[in-house]
């Protein structure tokens, strides 16, 4: 644990670090990987670059604010609420930020020039990146610690992008998320709405036009899926609560016809999150919704 603790108290030293063999890495796989390197533009990786560093700088100092600004501790595991205090929930959002972090880092780096699979394999490295940063950051906190269960969550969720790259069967899945303020956080009961499960529910979209038949795919809008989402109830950080299930419609809108190149890829990257549709909760109990937030 030494390595760790010393990471952890020389931080500014091994940021640079950090990003300067991130950088050295990424120039490497692009220039071995890629069909023609000459294609991937440095000015765009530079851009690209920069705008990493920059958000990677202005998230340190909100998480820092939101979940670190109190009593540090020893570098330690969370083996005792891990699995209980959000029922699975905190689970769901490692993978869900996994995901997106992948999904929109390979649609950059394939604006700047990568490959399709250089692309991919990048965004899942940056996405581990950051989540493993912000795992070993939290075992310094003695409000959270780290956690073996939010690393595998996070590897799944940067691992999903890849396995449909290569797997075009499951590419009609994707992973979604959406919030809607809890009584609770209108409250005053959580300081952002990321902390609060219960105003956070987790999809998983399906584009059900891709498993139809050729005749029934001609007439059928693409545009058009379904979702199933999960969220919570009840949550007292102990274990308690109920998990809650919803059916909705889903609007992949970059699946609209004859889009401009830029929008089709825009609209995908808003795809990410859920937008409000027409649902029902399944469970615990049935209820309608005109519009699920």
């Amino acid at each position: 644990m030494w390595i760790i603790e010393y990471a952890y108290r020389n931080q500014k030293v091994m940021m640079f670090i950090v990003l300067l063999v991130t950088w050295g890495e990424l120039s490497a796989q692009s220039a071995a990987t890629t069909s023609d390197s000459s294609s991937v533009s440095a000015w765009k990786i530079g851009i690209v670059s920069g705008v990493t560093v920059g958000a990677f700088l202005i998230g340190h100092a909100y998480l820092n604010n939101l979940w670190w600004k109190g009593e540090p501790s020893d570098f330690h595991i969370n083996s005792t609420t891990d699995y209980t205090y959000a029922l699975g929930a905190d689970k769901m959002g490692h993978i869900t930020f996994a995901y997106a972090a992948t999904t929109v880092y390979a649609d950059v780096f394939r604006w700047c020039g990568m490959d399709s699979s250089s692309a991919v394999w990048s965004g899942a490295g940056v996405a581990m990146a950051y989540q493993t940063y912000i795992e070993i950051r939290d075992g310094f906190s003695a409000d959270y610690g780290f956690s073996w269960g939010d690393v595998a969550a996070n590897t799944i969720g940067a691992a999903l992008p890849v396995i449909q790259h290569y797997a075009p069967g499951i590419r009609p899945f994707e992973v979604q998320i959406s919030y809607w303020p809890s009584k609770a956080y209108r409250e005053g009961a959580y300081n952002s709405i990321i902390d609060d499960y219960t105003s956070t529910t987790h999809w998983l979209a399906m584009s059900i036009v891709d498993w139809m038949p050729g005749s029934w795919q001609r007439v059928y809008p693409p545009w058009l899926g379904v979702a199933v989402g999960h969220s919570v109830e009840n949550l007292n950080g102990l274990g308690g609560g109920n998990h809650v299930v919803y059916l909705s419609l889903d609007w992949n809108l970059a699946r609209i016809p004859r889009l401009a190149p830029w929008l089709q890829s825009l609209l995908r990257i808003i795809h990410l999150y859920h937008l409000p549709a027409p649902a029902v909760k399944i469970y615990p109990t049935v209820t309608w919704y005109g519009l699920r937030f």
